[in-house]
């Protein structure tokens, strides 16, 4: 009996420490560091620009024949205004979101830029093309949708969207401003030329149908519009549908890459010498020797468009400009 309860003490102190100590190695567990949860991924970057930067030389002073609205209004602004009236030869397209077919009037020397969509206007067109222009009001002289601000107008012609934009904007106390009488004149013919100069919305060069396909793959469709064209022998390539184009647009003996002047500077590129990337943009610049090539995506609503494939997008061609 003796030896009986001698061993039920035993077991009783066991259980008893088998207690104690777990309760502390549960103790332990819960006072130690708890695991470091992985970080979240970055929020993705997307583009906030309309259109993508000019490149040097887009500027009417050459660039693709036309028909074009400045060519076809100078002579009847120049009798209407009774003052000397000219257009720069050529024309450009900016590729942004509507693409506007561009050219540069020239009003006592001060510099009108002239852009009609290369694609009929969609609901929100107007909206995107005033967009940073402060507090637009109606311009009642050209119907009901058409707006003006202190750098702009905008108004539809037919299945166009209109934006004419002065160098020194409109009403102010600039060198390059003109007054609002003159830029309604503008916009009236403007008006009456649009109809009679609108260019077909395919128009490419070989050379850059060797990306053809990467940008399809980027804006989803087989694209509508197509602006292909050479300026001082630089090419330019731009693909769109209603809802995204792609760019890629080469400048010759270009000094600077002003994009490189940022603060903070932008994120290095593995292309060119040197090569930068812009998400905020939607945009690659790199310099390869002579050239400075500019390759952007832009779409409708806005979404990432990652290095990995604006360099796809650009890849084809490499051979052109490495050359």
């Amino acid at each position: 009996m003796r030896r009986r309860a001698g061993w039920l003490c035993a077991v009783a102190c066991a259980l008893a420490l088998v207690l104690v100590t777990s309760s502390c190695s549960v103790a332990r567990r819960a006072d130690g560091a708890r695991p470091v949860p992985s970080p979240s991924p970055a929020p993705a970057v997307v583009p906030t620009v309309v259109a993508p930067p000019q490149a040097e030389g887009l500027d009417g002073t050459a660039g693709a024949p036309g028909p074009q609205v400045c060519t076809a209004i100078t002579s009847t602004l120049t009798a209407s205004l009774h003052v000397t009236v000219t257009a720069k030869p050529s024309a450009w397209n900016d590729g942004g979101l509507p693409a506007l077919d561009l050219c540069t009037l020239l009003v006592e020397g001060r510099p009108v830029t002239i852009g009609v969509s290369a694609l009929p206007l969609q609901s929100d067109s107007l909206d995107r093309l005033l967009s940073g222009a402060g507090s637009p009001r109606p311009l009642t002289e050209l119907g009901p949708q058409a707006r003006i601000a202190e750098s702009r107008m905008v108004f539809p012609v037919g299945d166009r969207a209109v934006r004419i934009t002065p160098a020194g904007g409109i009403d102010r106390s600039t060198a390059g401003s003109i007054d609002r009488a003159k830029a309604v004149a503008i916009a009236l013919a403007t008006r009456d030329a649009v109809p009679k100069t609108l260019r077909n919305a395919r128009q490419s060069d070989s050379a850059c149908q060797v990306s053809n396909s990467a940008a399809e793959n980027f804006v989803g469709a087989h694209v509508q519009l197509r602006r292909d064209y050479r300026v001082n022998g630089a090419l330019t390539c731009i693909w769109g549908t209603y809802d995204a184009t792609v760019a890629i647009v080469e400048a010759f003996d270009q000094p600077t890459i002003p994009e490189a002047q940022r603060v903070p500077p932008p994120r290095l590129a593995p292309i060119g010498r040197p090569g930068y990337y812009l998400p905020d943009e939607g945009e690659l610049v790199f310099r390869q020797g002579r050239r400075v090539v500019r390759v952007t995506g832009l779409t409708n609503p806005s979404r990432e468009v990652s290095l990995d494939t604006l360099l796809g997008i650009v890849d084809p061609l490499l051979p052109l400009f490495l050359r």
